[in-house]
């Protein structure tokens, strides 16, 4: 089973070496992506000084359009599961073998790196983690599928839906979309317990002030994702 690690990254000089050299490092001997969204940094820099596989964008696609652009690669060179890792070192390759063996096992479609299963290391802030858990409630209210850290970026999917996302991924803030497209079509969905770190360096791409627009955006979204056939 061949299997890719994709690291969509944005200005994240001060952050990818870190997440590269700990994949190398621990990454389970898994391939690596790196899709550098037009950053404007040094990222690029460190991608080729230290010969890492990447995508570079001449325009910024955003998180979903990266994404998709990792998944599209992954559908081309036939991998067998892709791996979602964010750049920023939030992520621990230590917990990619848990993350893979229900995809290897045939036991489940989709895993998703839950910190909220053990409640153990960054859990984010009070207020993230209200919002996290109305979005939560929402897609199980939708499609039916529980899922309790919906906003994680570390994720990992089989060739199916290697095929699915790699022609349908929400382009905005992606992870949630992504659950309810595929409770919609019946995936098996499990969540695997992970720590993660607070961010080193750098700002999230959702701040404070946007939080509440984040919530409108993401929860009309979904509700006309329900009903609206892609």
């Amino acid at each position: 089973m061949r299997a890719i690690v994709m690291v969509p990254a944005y200005n994240e000089q001060d952050n990818i070496r870190h997440t590269l050299q700990d994949l190398q490092e621990n990454g389970a001997e898994t391939d690596i992506l790196v899709m550098n969204d037009c950053s404007t940094d040094g990222t690029e820099a460190i991608l080729r000084e230290l010969g890492v596989n990447y995508l570079s964008f001449p325009v910024n696609l955003g998180i979903g359009g990266g994404v998709q652009a990792g998944y599209q690669y992954a559908r081309a060179h036939g991998y067998d599961i892709a791996i979602q890792f964010d750049g920023d070192g939030q992520h621990e390759a230590k917990y990619l073998k848990e993350l893979m063996a229900p995809l290897l096992s045939g036991e489940a479609d989709i895993t998703i790196g839950s910190r909220f299963m053990e409640h153990e290391g960054f859990q984010s802030s009070a207020a993230r983690r209200v919002g996290i858990g109305i979005l939560s409630g929402l897609i199980r209210f939708l499609c039916g599928v529980k899922v309790m850290d919906v906003t994680s970026g570390m994720r990992a999917v089989n060739r199916r839906f290697i095929e699915e996302y790699a022609e349908h991924y929400a382009q905005d803030y992606p992870e949630p979309e992504a659950l309810l497209y595929a409770g919609l079509r019946k995936a098996r969905i499990r969540e695997v317990p992970v720590q993660m770190r607070e961010r080193a360096s750098g700002k999230s791409s959702i701040s404070a002030m946007r939080s509440v627009y984040y919530m409108i955006k993401v929860s009309l979204a979904l509700i006309i994702g329900r009903f609206v056939k892609r």
